[in-house]
Parts: C-alpha cells; structure tokens; sequence
C-alpha cells in the first residue's frame, strides 16, 4: 500500500535484471514455503547461511580485486570474513587505505612477491575496524531522529521534514559575502543555542524567539537559514503548506501544533518557514479561506502565546522578499528583521571568489572587472552568469568536434576520437563578457516587448511602493 492507501503496483517497479532474467529463463517453478513449522525455521536459517556465505564470498573477491588494482596481495585474504553486509567498491579502496597505511607504520621492510607488497590479513581487519566504527557513528546520528519518542501521530509524521545539521551541508563559508548580517545572526542565534547558560540571567537576555530574513530575491535568504542550523548543530524542520496541511477539517491545526512540539522535543531546532508571506500573510484577505486563518492563529498561538515557555530552544527563522505583506502579529513575533540586500562590488567580489573556487581560471580573468560590470547583480544571478560562462569552452569544444567529423566524412577517414574533461580550456576574461552581454541582451528583449505607455508605468510604480515600504524594517545592528 502507497502513501495514499492504494495498492501499489510492484511490476512497474521491477529491475531491468530481472526482465533480462525471464527472457533467459522464461520456466518457472515456484518454490513454496515449508508447510510445517519445524521445517519452515530450518529452512529460514538455511536460506540466511547462504546469504552470509554469498556476501562473505562477493567481499573477498572486491578486497582481491582492489588488492590486484593498486599493486598489493595478501595471501591469507580468505581468512577475512565480513557476513553481515556486501561492501561497495568504494568502501572496500577506503578500507585497503587503511590496511596500507597500517602495514607501513608497523613494518620497517615491506616484502614484495612478484613485484606486488604483501600485507597481512591483521592489515585489513584493522582497515575493516575503521570503517565499521565510522559506519555505526554515522548510524547512530541518523538513528537519533527517527528514536524520538512520540505518541502523536503528526509528529511522526512531520520527522520526515527534519534534518540533522550534519546532512544540511553548508556552511557560512559557503556564503560569498553579507559579512554583517553574519555577524549579527551568529549572535543572534548561534550563541543561545550554543551557550544557553550565558542568556539564563535576567529577563533581557531571553534567547530572541523570532528573525525575519528580508530583501531581494536571490540575495542568500534560504543558504543563511541552512548555514544558521548546520554551524548551531541544531536540528533544521523546514515547514511548507504542504506539510501542514491536510485535507480533513481541524488537522492543519494539529499539524502546526505538532510542529513547535516536536520541536522542543528535538531541541536546539529551528523552524523555517520560507516564503512566509504565503503562509502568514495579512488575515484581513477577504478571499482567504476559514481553515487558513485558523492555522495562523494556531501557529502564532504556540509560536508566542499563553502556553509557550520562554527557556525553550526552539527559534522561528523566516525569509521572505515582501515583508510588507505579513500579518501584524507575525511582525510583533519576529523582533530582529534583517534587511540581505544586494551585494555592493567588494561583496560581488567575494560571491565570485566563491563559486570559482573549484574552477580552472586563465592568468587574464579579473575578478574585480567582473564584479564591477555585474552592478545590480544579486548572488544567484552571478551564479547564473558563471554557469552561462563555464558552458562557453564545452560549447567550442563540441563546434570543434563538428568541424572535425565534417571534415573527415567529406575524405572518407576515420572518425575523430571524441575530447574529455582534460580537453577544456580554462575561463577567460571573454567568457564573462560574453555571459554578461547575453544577460543584458535577455533584459533588452523583456523590456522592449513591454507596453511603455501602461504595463510599465505599473511595473515601476510597484517596485518603487516596494522599496519605500522595505525601508520600514531597519537593519538590526550587532549586540555590542
């Protein structure tokens, strides 16, 4: 049964080795199980020894083979068995890392046999050791979530949304710039999940229960959010409408109230609503359903209400790029608003720094000319302008391939060997400047297809209500 309780239909489902399978063997016999009780439990601890011997067999022949790859043997590998779970080839090249690593610190004198290092079967169970040790501490961390203890069924429901920070993985090195807006959520944030004990003195010093994170689109929002979780180790339950809403009258509330008590059981959490003015906007809407205005005030009532108590590490993070359409209340439940605004040309520069780091540059690119002409630019749309020129050398390369088969179709030769990876040439200058004016070529067709005399005029009116009504929230400042 699926999700929905619908039978689901397993032959869709099935393996491309099977089909294979019947068209090699398409007789049948059917193998029923052991009538009696007896014979059925020999029969399971039969079936679950062949198992062990088939996985204990497949992971001798993945050590020999990796053994055989890298220039190594060992000649009592039989004696190895793992029974309990078939090691991928990835897991078995980690695992003769360390055997090596572990052969060569305790023998002063490898010894070779027809030019291969003999390592012993002690080696790899060290190797082995290793690796079962950061199995089960992985294990252990995703084990920890889905252990919770709850009765209530839209909590577990709603474990599914949660992540631990160690599967978030990004962190506030992986944001370009936004420095002080950094600094301030650290503070913010980081040190009440962190450091409980320094906010337990006095009533001013109460962990902040609510942060608004507001400006453009693509401005770094939703990264800051997931960086926030993943540097504080606290657990990350991103909430969207379809999590929270149900289809049978009264549930929606139930699932919001789930939300903040799953989340102190969890604690340190953070709850992210992103986009919030879709989900908690101004509830003077006449359009706006009846169900919907009873889960926002369901939400602000065990966000900030009588039964919500003040020691709980459970912070409500938001993002959004029109704040002047939430509701009053949620503003009055979100004391720190901080404006990500644009990136300034130093700031461009970083972003830039950032995405390239892990790309070949030529001598001529300047990053600095390149956040200069990006003037306006937000982070994503200088990603978007480094993708556009990273695609410029694959897009000659595969010109060049055409050429070259033309050619050697025209003479009647051989066909060319297609080029790989190595073939690309680094970005250059020209590539950014291309990138650049095909972006401001795509701007100059959007705006020439507009109706100057009437869409326009409507479409600066709004941006310019926009930025009047955005100056409203001020930039929350570092606590000094």
């Amino acid at each position: 049964m699926d999700s929905f309780g619908r039978p689901s239909d397993r032959s869709k489902e099935t393996p491309k080795a099977m089909k294979q399978l019947s068209r090699l063997f398409p007789n049948k016999v059917t193998v029923q199980l052991p009538q009696d009780e007896a014979l059925l439990v020999d029969w399971k601890q039969l079936l679950e020894r062949d198992i062990e011997t088939l996985k204990a067999q497949a992971n001798i022949f993945s050590f020999r083979s990796v053994l055989c790859r890298v220039g190594l043997c060992c000649p009592d590998l039989e004696t190895v068995c793992l029974k309990d779970q078939a090691l991928t080839s990835e897991s078995v090249e980690k695992i003769v890392g360390w055997a090596l690593s572990h052969h060569l610190m305790h023998c002063s004198e490898a010894p070779v046999n027809d030019s291969k290092i003999l390592i012993s079967s002690e080696s790899i169970y060290y190797g082995l050791s290793i690796f079962l040790g950061v199995q089960n501490e992985s294990k252990s961390l995703k084990k920890s979530l889905k252990d919770v203890v709850t009765e209530n069924e839209f909590e577990k429901k709603l474990l599914a949304d949660v992540m631990p920070p160690s599967d978030i993985g990004v962190s506030f090195d992986d944001i370009g710039a936004l420095e002080n807006v950094k600094d301030t959520v650290k503070e913010l944030v980081m040190l009440p999940l962190q450091r409980p004990e320094l906010f337990c003195k006095g009533q001013l010093t109460k962990p902040c229960k609510g942060i608004l994170l507001f400006g453009p689109p693509g401005t770094g929002k939703t990264m800051l959010a997931k960086a926030v979780a993943t540097e504080a180790g606290a657990n990350f339950i991103n909430i969207s409408m379809s999590s929270i809403t149900s289809k049978w009258f009264g549930e929606g509330e139930k699932y919001v109230k789930a939300v903040f008590s799953l989340a102190s059981k969890i604690a340190p959490s953070v709850i992210f609503v992103d986009e919030v003015d879709s989900m908690l906007g101004r509830r003077e809407n006449p359009g706006e359903h009846e169900a919907m205005r009873k889960m926002k005030n369901e939400f602000m009532v065990n966000w900030d209400g009588l039964r919500t108590k003040d020691k709980e590490r459970v912070l409500v993070l938001a993002a959004t790029n029109r704040p002047f359409d939430l509701d009053e209340a949620v503003i009055r439940r979100l004391p720190r608003r901080l404006m990500v605004n644009l990136p300034d040309a130093p700031n461009r520069e970083k972003i830039l720094r950032v995405i390239l780091a892990k790309e070949d540059l030529a001598p001529d690119v300047d990053l600095e000319a390149v956040a200069n002409m990006t003037d306006g630019y937000s982070g994503s749309d200088i990603k978007n302008l480094c993708v556009t020129a990273a695609h410029c050398p694959i897009r000659e390369i595969l010109e060049k391939e055409k050429k070259e088969r033309t050619l050697a179709l025209a003479e009647s030769s051989p066909l060319p060997t297609l080029y790989s990876s190595s073939d690309i040439r680094p970005l250059k200058m020209e590539d950014f400047r291309y990138a650049h004016e095909q972006r401001m070529g795509e701007v100059m067709n959007i705006s020439d297809k507009l109706d100057p005399g009437s869409h326009m005029n409507t479409v600066i009116a709004g941006v310019c209500k926009r930025v009047i009504r955005v100056h409203k929230y001020e930039r929350t400042p570092p606590m000094e």
